[in-house]
């Protein structure tokens, strides 16, 4: 794992340094592409200034809000998926339609349904993460030996008895992965919506940072914005997600 780090950070090194040699080749003009100093110092500034940070926040609240009302969908439509079988063919042609439309599609729906505001922004991040978390939660469920469901049943178990004791344990890896895929979706998708539709609440998300910065033609906070972005996908990817995957393998050996 050290490894991998360490080349990741010898590979943002040398972006870093191809970022910085076209700036100072002046291929672009320097109101559109600043130098690494430039956002860094501008990064510093809004964070300073604190409203970056309650714009972090409040995204973060909306997105949580989001995934677990997700992640409640689809351990329900997982259970009724595996144990009802004529619910299983009507599951199966929903995920076919709607899985394949990205979140950002709906925008139009979504605010003739619910207007402009953080219920739009909920609906579109229950979209991004209910399809990818039920499709992993069912393979995982299938992927699950048959002679475990019969085992339970011998020692007399009930249907939720054996979801919450056999099958959600035995399909954590899948879970995880779904969820992974799902927040991944989602976050893309609460970005995309509060630059659509602005500032949400007293602040605002950090998709409306991104938004204001570009409006106001001021191109190092936008590559922040972007900068934030990209360490938070990381930080999720890498240090909650990786380090849960790697928790479900224990347990699971």
């Amino acid at each position: 794992m050290k490894k991998l780090y360490i080349r990741r950070f010898l590979w943002i090194g040398f972006f870093i340094i191809i970022w910085e040699v076209t700036y100072y080749s002046n291929v672009y003009a320097r109101q559109i592409f600043p130098s690494i100093e430039q956002i860094i110092k501008s990064l510093g500034i809004s964070l300073t200034k604190g409203d970056l940070l309650m714009q972090i926040g409040f995204s973060f609240i909306i997105i949580l809000k989001g995934l677990l009302i997700g992640i409640v969908l689809s351990v329900l439509l997982s259970f009724f998926d595996y144990f009802f079988k004529n619910f299983s063919s009507l599951l199966d042609t929903i995920i076919g339609i709607l899985h394949p439309i990205p979140g950002i599609a709906l925008l139009p729906l979504v605010i003739i349904w619910f207007g402009v505001g953080e219920k739009a922004i909920l609906v579109i991040i229950v979209h991004s993460v209910l399809w990818p978390m039920t499709i992993n939660m069912k393979t995982g469920f299938r992927s699950v030996d048959n002679e475990y469901i019969e085992v339970s049943k011998n020692f007399g178990m009930n249907i939720w008895q054996i979801f919450y004791y056999v099958l959600i344990p035995l399909s954590l890896l899948h879970i995880v992965s779904g969820l992974k895929i799902g927040w991944s979706r989602a976050w893309r998708a609460l970005i995309s919506s509060e630059m659509v539709f602005g500032a949400i609440g007293p602040f605002g998300g950090l998709g409306w940072f991104i938004f204001e910065k570009r409006v106001y033609m001021d191109t190092p906070g936008t590559y922040a914005g972007l900068v934030v972005i990209i360490i938070i996908g990381m930080i999720m990817e890498d240090f909650i997600f990786g380090r849960l995957e790697k928790k479900c393998e224990e347990i699971l050996l």
